[in-house]
């Protein structure tokens, strides 16, 4: 079977959702476990429409919450897939909210999802490749790329069999801990 190729186009989604009281924290903004939910289902839609299997969520990278966003706020997400392996997904999510009245957006959020696609039977499944276009998916496929390796990399280094805290001793003292044993 000859491998296939998708362009980023091809699987990106958009989700747009007014921002209700119900969705509020005790600050009255937009409680940040209801947006990563709504991150979980757009990554999940992105994924499974590049791959065409159900997917799953194996990580989340990086989610720092920029701006807070606020009740009534148009809440826009827009996902797409910035780097494939043999299974698995890097879905790229930018988050933004517009003030409906006004016309002010907000960069609120950036983050990426690692998606995995399952066939019918819970294994992994082969999924398409990518065809970069553009200088900026390139950049994005290659800093994906980068980020995985070191992320491997310091998985190892601070693997529990592996770890000496003793070579660390000095470093320890910048931090704002008592080392007893």
């Amino acid at each position: 079977m000859e491998k296939q190729f998708k362009t980023i186009q091809e699987s990106e989604v958009l989700l747009s959702e007014l921002m209700l009281p119900s969705n509020s924290n005790f600050r009255g903004n937009v409680h940040g476990g209801y947006v990563l939910s709504l991150m979980d289902k757009i990554a999940f839609a992105c994924a499974s429409k590049h791959s065409k299997q159900y997917c799953v969520t194996a990580s989340v990278d990086t989610v720092d919450f920029m701006n807070p966003i606020g009740i009534g706020e148009l809440l826009t997400m827009k996902a797409s897939i910035n780097y494939v392996g043999k299974s698995s997904m890097v879905v790229g999510i930018r988050v933004e909210s517009e003030n409906i009245r006004t016309g002010e957006k907000k960069h609120c959020n950036s983050s990426y999802f690692t998606m995995v696609a399952k066939d019918e039977n819970g294994n992994s499944a082969i999924v398409p490749g990518l065809i970069l276009i553009t200088e900026n998916e390139k950049r994005r496929f290659i800093k994906c790329a980068h980020r995985l390796e070191a992320k491997k990399a310091k998985t190892k280094q601070f693997s529990k069999t592996d770890f000496d805290s003793a070579k660390y001793t000095e470093e320890f003292k910048q931090y704002n801990v008592q080392i007893l044993a």
